[in-house]
């Protein structure tokens, strides 16, 4: 059974950093591209930033690009988001996930697990 839990949510003032991480429990980890998704009140999930297995390759959302990096480290069975330069409009709960395969990508319907969100505030 795989599970998927979030950390590192907050309040953080605008500029800003801040660090998500997500345990991921199951096995074959390292086998698996994860990514990470937002959903702010109102508003559709959306694609935030994707990894390879192997951490080779990485998309992001424009929105975000350059400001936040993902990675991952496959013997702790972890992936992060570092988020610097926040900005009020990243608020949202962010979710990582699992997809079926090795390969990033950014097609929330080739996420097959999903963790429960942590919550992310910037204040301005």
């Amino acid at each position: 059974q795989v599970q998927l839990v979030e950390s590192g949510g907050g309040l953080v003032q605008a500029g800003g950093p801040l660090r998500l991480s997500c345990a991921a429990s199951g096995r074959f980890f390292s086998s698996y591209a994860m990514g990470w998704f937002r959903q702010a009140p109102g508003k559709e999930r959306e694609f935030v930033a994707a990894i390879s297995w192997n951490g080779f390759t990485t998309y992001y959302a424009d929105s975000v690009k350059g400001r936040f990096t993902i990675s991952r480290d496959n013997a702790k069975n972890t992936m992060y988001l570092q988020m610097n330069s926040l900005k009020p409009e990243d608020t949202a709960d962010y979710y990582c996930a699992r997809t079926q395969g090795g390969a990033a990508t950014t097609i929330r319907a080739q996420y097959a697990y999903w963790g429960q969100g942590t919550q992310v505030t910037v204040s301005s």
